[in-house]
């Protein structure tokens, strides 16, 4: 594909009709702020385009993205619109990785907020670090109802990212990598790394599993590419106060905990995967055990707790879980291609 931009931003949305504006508005702002200093110190507009990838919305969501087109400032930065009906952030992601014409890609969620300086300092970043595959942004937390102290634990699994002020690389042994919000890709990386269909889709309406984007920086990881988070690119995640409510967290720790088999163990050599596996469920059995020593009976009634509990028996259930769903997805995926001719 030709490559006609220095940066694409890819915004993964579904029903989005009432967030996608501020986020659009944002975008408008960062427009005027995108200069790049090139190799030869001589400092030039960055060329860059916004790709809203739609992930099959019942509402308004395109309406929306047709009212912005019509008022957008044009070939400078153009706006365009991409429809993607296979359910999930991962497809949606595909979808404008393939749309993309620039060999840096940044994802946005339809509830993320980039600073004016966002773009400029991914492109500078990129420049700086041509090892990294990919890099994280530091995450804020905009919150609609501020959240105690006493749910600090949960924050980090919100995508809330704030590692510091200096850049670091993160280290592979230690499993811990960036959400895809505000996560910026390098096309070479992807291409030479993601093979043509990933095991985890991402959330839907039928379920709250997820870890789809640490299953694709795994990949890319083990490629040889570096995954770095960078300070300077600063992002607000606008958190609903319901996200913060027992009825959202408890199945959305479920689906993170039905989901490790894969986030864990995909880095490994296939011959140390099942002794992985028992380690691993060795270690979430004695948190369980640990957990129910602390709280006791009262366990359920502590938020974080549950939450903790949730995460480690989900996470002994995630091989069975997701040996299941292999055995069906080969049939879905029939049936989603018999969907498409039709």
């Amino acid at each position: 594909m030709t490559q006609l931009f220095d940066f694409s931003v890819v915004i993964c949305t579904y029903n989005g009709e009432q967030r996608l504006p501020e986020v659009l508005d944002r975008l408008e702002q960062c427009h005027q702020h995108t200069q790049a200093v090139l190799s030869d110190g001589v400092t030039e507009p960055i060329k860059w385009e916004i790709i809203v990838v739609d992930n099959n919305s019942s509402d308004g969501t395109a309406k929306v993205i047709r009212d912005y087109q019509a008022k957008w400032p044009g070939q400078s930065c153009p706006l365009r619109y991409r429809h993607e009906r296979r359910q999930g952030a991962a497809y949606a992601r595909k979808t404008g990785i393939i749309q993309a014409q620039s060999q840096l890609i940044g994802f946005l969620d339809d509830d993320n907020l980039p600073a004016e300086d966002w773009v400029t300092e991914a492109v500078a970043f990129a420049q700086a670090h041509p090892k990294a595959g990919a890099f994280g942004s530091q995450i804020h937390g905009e919150y609609e109802v501020e959240p105690g102290p006493e749910l600090a634990p949960v924050l980090p699994f919100l995508a809330i990212v704030e590692r510091g002020d200096e850049p670091s690389c993160y280290d592979s042994i230690k499993k811990v990598l960036p959400p895809s919000a505000g996560l910026v890709v390098r096309r070479e990386a992807w291409e030479g790394s993601i093979p043509a269909e990933c095991f985890l889709g991402g959330r839907t309406i039928q379920t709250m599993v997820t870890g789809e984007d640490t299953e694709v920086l795994t990949y890319i990881q083990r490629r040889g590419w570096e995954i770095w988070y960078n300070p300077a690119m600063h992002l607000w995640h606008k958190i609903p106060g319901w996200r913060l409510q027992r009825e959202y967290l408890i199945p959305f720790f479920h689906g993170i905990g039905l989901s490790r088999h894969v986030t864990r163990t995909q880095s490994l050599a296939a011959w140390l995967r099942p002794l992985a596996v028992l380690l691993y469920m060795l270690n979430d059995l004695r948190k369980i055990a640990v957990l129910f020593l602390k709280h006791g009976l009262l366990l359920r009634q502590n938020l974080v707790a549950h939450c903790q509990l949730t995460l480690a028996i989900a996470s002994v259930q995630s091989p069975w879980y997701l040996w299941k769903q292999s055995r069906v997805k080969p049939v879905r995926s029939l049936q989603a291609k018999t969907q498409a001719i039709i």
